[in-house]
């Protein structure tokens, strides 16, 4: 693990069972708790919406569970879905989500090797959000292009601010080899309304062919950060801005976890690159 002031950035965690990745414990978030959940086929698994403490003490959480890879069946609450033929990997297709509302249970049987990220978020409030939780399907993911040239990429909004989570917000990006994404340079570190709002955010990064790398620039202006990001890794953003680009020849995606009191993407550019979306603007009109 390497913990800096503006971000937390850890290695690819091997092994099987659930493994607590980075958490309000671990460094800069307040909210977030990041998982993955490694299954064989035929392996089951049981938790709950809360956060845990190593103090013994927990927090009630809402819960998203991204298939990463893998068939699974599910139940949470009184709910159940059987049988679910998920993605082969993340560059194949959107991705199946479970939201779990806080304090409910839920459990997972797998149908083949499974992989999944176990995002939750700490409410202190039990009844916002929705009560019951909800299988978000491949077909209701919004996949959307951004940026233009070397800085275009694709983003699927899995829970966007119309999805009344209580303070989650969840997406995936793909940037094709060579590209830049969270590009312009953006951030979100204060609450500022309507121009930004606070919303602490983890990245976990996947990359094809798997031995290549990507590079990951954490920046405020008075102090900077940069990480070789390899297939696997993690990175926990407390502030600053936060571009990545792809080496060329890789493809990079990573899966983005927002959490903060006001559900909106209220987003500050870096001025000395922001008039990058006034030549997008430009182009689009032509």
């Amino acid at each position: 693990m390497n913990q800096g002031s503006l971000g937390t950035f850890v290695k690819r965690m091997d092994g099987v069972g659930a493994i607590k990745v980075v958490s309000p414990e671990t460094g800069v978030l307040e909210w977030l708790e990041f998982n993955l959940l490694r299954l064989n086929s035929g392996e089951e698994w049981e938790d709950e919406g809360v956060v845990k403490l190593s103090s013994g003490g927990e927090h009630i959480a809402e819960v998203a569970l991204v298939v990463l890879s893998g068939a699974c069946s599910i139940y949470a609450g009184n709910a159940s879905w059987e049988g679910l033929q998920c993605r082969r990997d993340v560059f194949s297709g959107k991705a199946t989500t479970l939201y779990v509302p806080p304090d409910t249970r839920y459990r997972i049987i797998a149908k083949s090797n499974f992989e999944a990220a176990v995002v939750k978020v700490i409410v202190t409030d039990k009844s916002a959000g929705i009560k019951e939780p909800v299988l978000i399907t491949p077909e209701q993911v919004k996949r959307r292009t951004v940026g233009f040239l070397n800085w275009q990429r694709e983003i699927d909004d899995i829970i966007d601010a119309s999805f009344p989570a209580a303070r989650l917000l969840l997406g995936e990006t793909r940037n094709p080899p060579g590209n830049w994404s969270s590009y312009p340079p953006h951030k979100h570190d204060i609450h500022n309304p309507p121009y930004e709002v606070r919303l602490e955010e983890v990245y976990h990064y996947r990359i094809f062919p798997s031995y290549g790398f990507a590079v990951q620039l954490l920046y405020d202006g008075e102090e900077q950060e940069v990480y070789v990001v390899g297939d696997g890794d993690t990175l926990a953003i407390a502030r600053g801005y936060h571009p990545i680009v792809a080496a060329p020849g890789y493809r990079l995606y990573y899966l983005w976890a927002l959490a903060g009191d006001e559900r909106q993407m209220y987003v500050r550019f870096d001025e000395s690159h922001s008039w990058v979306l006034a030549m997008e603007a430009t182009i689009a009109a032509k």
